[in-house]
C-alpha cells in the first residue's frame, strides 16, 4: 500500500479529513491522494499557492512573516497547513512549501524544503508539527520526494507504523537512490 493510501485509511478509521496547501510540489500531493480509490471519504480538497501573495491571500499566512522571511521558512509552512485546515473545513491540514530549482528562492539554496501538518486540538501534534528538509535531485525528485515527506509526516502523526520496505530519510543526502 502507498503512502496515500495509508494515510487516507488511517484518516477514513478515525473518521477525519485532510486539506492540503501546496506551493513547490504544485498540485502532485493532491493528485496523489485522488489517485487511491475512495479518496473522497477523507481528502476535502487542496490549494495550490504557488505565487507568495497568495500565501498569506488564501492560507492566512503572515504578510510580516512573509515580507520578513520569504515564502520558503518552516513557519510559513506550519501557517499554510493551519491555514488549509481552517479555511477548507478539515480536521488535518499538509503543505509543502520549498524550492525545488532550478535557482535558489528567498536566499534559500535548491532543495530547501519545509513539509508541515496541523491537527485538531488533542492530537500528538499539538499546535503543529514542520520537518525540515534538503534534498539532492533535479527537479522532479526533489517535488516528488517532497510529496513523499509531508505524507509519510501525516502517517506518523496519524499513528500508522512504518512500511517495513519504507527507505530511511536521510534530510542532507536525500534525493532519490
Amino acid at each position: 500500500m502507498n503512502e496515500a493510501a495509508r494515510v487516507l485509511e488511517l484518516l477514513a478509521e478515525r473518521g477525519h479529513t485532510l486539506a492540503a496547501a501546496e506551493s513547490l510540489t504544485g498540485g502532485l500531493v493532491a493528485a496523489e491522494l485522488t489517485g487511491v480509490p475512495g479518496a473522497s471519504k477523507s481528502f476535502r480538497g487542496s490549494v495550490t499557492a504557488y505565487a507568495t501573495p497568495l500565501k498569506e491571500q488564501l492560507l492566512g499566512v503572515d504578510r510580516t512573516l512573509l515580507a520578513e522571511r520569504g515564502a520558503v521558512d518552516p513557519e510559513v509552512a506550519l501557517q499554510m497547513a493551519a491555514g488549509v485546515r481552517a479555511r477548507l473545513g478539515a480536521d488535518w491540514g499538509i503543505a509543502t512549501t520549498g524550492v525545488a530549482g532550478p535557482d535558489p528562492q528567498d536566499g534559500q539554496p535548491v532543495g530547501t524544503v519545509y513539509v508541515a501538518v496541523a491537527g485538531p486540538p488533542g492530537e500528538r501534534c499539538g499546535a503543529g508539527k514542520v520537518a525540515s528538509l534538503r534534498l539532492n535531485g533535479d527537479r522532479a525528485e526533489i517535488r516528488r520526494e517532497s510529496v513523499r515527506s509531508v505524507l509519510e509526516l501525516l502517517r506518523e502523526l496519524l499513528g500508522g507504523e512504518h512500511p517495513e520496505n519504507a527507505r530511511a530519510q536521510d534530510t542532507e543526502q536525500n534525493g532519490g537512490d
